[in-house]
């Protein structure tokens, strides 16, 4: 039998994100993730139903979180579910987490974050892509599109 493991969160970051990197150099980042879900109660109310979720960054994405993102800056995020199993004590123990895949910032520049410069106004996604300020201006220039041709070399 095929199987899926698929996550879309959209929430706000739960606190500031230390970023750590492993003996080969990776980086990678824990965060916490606090998503929100409204709904109406038996008696017709609205009520506001927050879960959090633990997050996993790796890489370029968990150094890009680092730097531009703090406590209540929104983030969705794409990844897959996976489960922690542990033992302490003699005890099993076990954590429901997302490993993300894939970020994406929303919101306006400074927003919620940490107050430095961040990304551009609109959503900046950096999956695993510098921010185009941090790549040299060589590589910008090279990843402009090519001019179009002369009209009287469009080729029909």
């Amino acid at each position: 039998m095929a199987s899926y493991n698929r996550v879309i969160l959209l929430g706000n970051i739960t606190r500031d994100i230390e970023v750590k990197y492993l003996p080969s150099g990776t980086a990678v980042a824990e965060i916490g993730l606090a998503v929100n879900d409204r709904r109406k109660n038996q008696n017709g109310e609205w009520v506001d139903e927050t879960t959090y979720v633990d997050v996993t960054l790796w890489g370029r994405t968990a150094e890009i979180a680092g730097e531009y993102l703090g406590k209540g800056s929104p983030v969705l995020i794409e990844g897959r579910l996976k489960l922690d199993q542990w033992e302490t004590d003699g005890q099993k123990r076990s954590k429901l987490r997302v490993v993300c895949d894939r970020m994406q910032m929303i919101g306006p520049r400074g927003g919620g974050g940490r107050g430095q410069a961040g990304p551009p106004d609109e959503a900046a996604d950096f999956g695993d892509v510098p921010p185009p300020a941090a790549r040299p201006a060589a590589s910008r220039a090279a990843a402009a599109p090519p001019p179009p041709p002369p009209e009287d070399e469009i080729p029909f």
